[in-house]
């Protein structure tokens, strides 16, 4: 995850909105969403997940993918930006050093889930994905077409981060384009929306139960993330506190499609 650049009204409210305080977890347990919502069941065939930034892919369909390696299956992932831009502006060289480190973090995460091939690392500038949606949607197409893929899994559209978004739509693009599936993972949502949120297209929502096994290889991956966990530096707190961990350490996720 990275913190969205903000240069538009449009990308200053999106950016208020995630600065805010966000909706407490206990709140989200209240609405018991795993009863009052459809299940899904993951598909056969190889599954392709998308992230915007190193994390996301973990945050918002780790567990899906740990069970899906548990299960035999087969599953590719893209990331779309490494991430650089998560702790602020910064001198060309430090923002290389926290793409390397970014990088690590996803391969020794992506670990933590099962067997995977290696991620293809598409190196778009992070907070600025959507001037590269083109790209972002070839580069998924490819992966797409290489794997013969049966799904496509992404950030969601309207997640209000701006890379976030993008993702969404190139994944979109891409799957119109190679008649692919796609299905969504909100990541911020969780912060800024709240249980019933008309903003939110509830009636698209479905959630994945996760076994304890599926959870525990997904909360092993979230721990290796550790340049989004600790402090960003003086006065500055972790783009992953507690409680948006919190968030995605549930016994289920939720996609929209």
């Amino acid at each position: 995850m990275s913190t969205p650049r903000t240069r538009t009204p449009d990308r200053q409210a999106a950016a208020a909105a995630i600065d805010a305080p966000g909706t407490d977890e206990a709140m989200w347990r209240a609405a018991r969403l795993a009863d009052h919502l459809p299940r899904l069941v993951l598909p056969a065939g190889a599954v392709v997940v998308v992230a915007a930034h190193p994390d996301d892919e973990v945050l918002g369909f780790g567990g899906a993918i740990a069970t899906l390696l548990a299960a035999g299956g087969s599953v590719h992932t893209v990331c779309l930006t490494d991430g650089e831009a998560s702790h602020g502006p910064a001198t060309p060289s430090a923002l290389a050093r926290l793409a390397a480190r970014r990088r690590g973090e996803l391969t020794a995460a992506l670990g933590e889930l099962g067997a995977l091939p290696a991620p293809v690392h598409a190196a778009l500038p992070d907070s600025a994905l959507d001037e590269h949606e083109d790209e972002a949607r070839a580069v998924i197409g490819e992966l797409l077409d290489a794997t013969g893929a049966a799904l496509c899994v992404a950030p969601w559209e309207n997640d209000l981060h701006s890379d976030h978004e993008a993702a969404g739509r190139a994944a979109r693009g891409a799957g119109r384009d190679t008649a692919t599936p796609v299905w969504s993972y909100p990541v911020w949502m969780w912060h800024w929306a709240r249980p019933h949120d008309p903003r939110v297209p509830w009636h698209r929502a479905s959630v994945l139960p996760l076994a304890q096994a599926a959870l525990d290889r997904k909360e092993a991956a979230l721990a290796r993330f550790t340049s989004q966990l600790e402090p960003r530096g003086r006065g500055m707190p972790p783009v992953l506190p507690p409680q948006e961990i919190a968030h995605h350490t549930r016994t289920f996720e939720t996609v929209l499609h």
